[in-house]
């Protein structure tokens, strides 16, 4: 869902991770998944990064594009196959974007995410914590454990277990932190994950 300005506040949480993407983007485009209207694909290409981003929503990626005009920005489901030049990657972002799915899809994916990285290439990810109340972790009619109907659309919550089963034989996790964010006004709990292509 696009949200305007007035319900959003700047969240530079990449920031601190620059350094770590710069280390092993060398050579290669980013791949973000999920940009939404592009506010870590902006921080991406300023910080001087060729940037493919996709995201479901049409009015989200013409908004992302207008505020990351350098990057490749396509709208595009994330249950469908990557984009084809998605191989061999050394870093792909996923910032709130994992957590639509049924558990298989969510499986489905992090596989597709492993196939596009090279060894040793990274994902950086942020994925809605059991402990994220505001936003629809209780309350509201369960389909899955921990993936909830909420006002209408299916979110997935995650705990640290879910997290290490998701990221399990193939990927090392090398930083697994829970965070919360005031990005959408209410407090957000959230996890903020890097994991590696074994």
């Amino acid at each position: 869902m696009l949200s305007n300005s007035n319900t959003m506040r700047p969240d530079p949480w990449l920031e601190r991770w620059l350094p770590v993407i710069r280390e092993h983007a060398t050579n290669t485009t980013i791949l973000e998944i999920g940009c939404g209207i592009g506010e870590d694909t902006a921080a991406l290409t300023a910080a001087g990064f060729a940037v493919h981003a996709f995201d479901l929503s049409q009015s989200a990626t013409t908004a992302a594009r207008l505020r990351a005009p350098s990057a490749l920005i396509e709208c595009r489901d994330s249950r469908e196959p990557l984009p084809e030049q998605a191989r061999d990657l050394g870093v792909i972002i996923a910032s709130l974007s994992l957590h639509y799915f049924s558990w298989a899809e969510t499986q489905a994916l992090v596989h597709r995410i492993h196939s596009a990285l090279r060894p040793g290439g990274l994902l950086l990810c942020r994925l809605n914590s059991t402990q994220d109340h505001h936003f629809g972790a209780t309350g509201y009619p369960e389909i899955e454990p921990n993936f909830f109907l909420v006002k209408g659309e299916p979110k997935r919550f995650f705990d640290q277990a879910s997290i290490e089963s998701l990221f399990g034989p193939g990927w090392s996790i090398r930083s697994l932190e829970h965070h919360t964010t005031d990005k959408y006004i209410k407090t957000k709990a959230l996890w903020e994950i890097v994991v590696a292509r074994a």
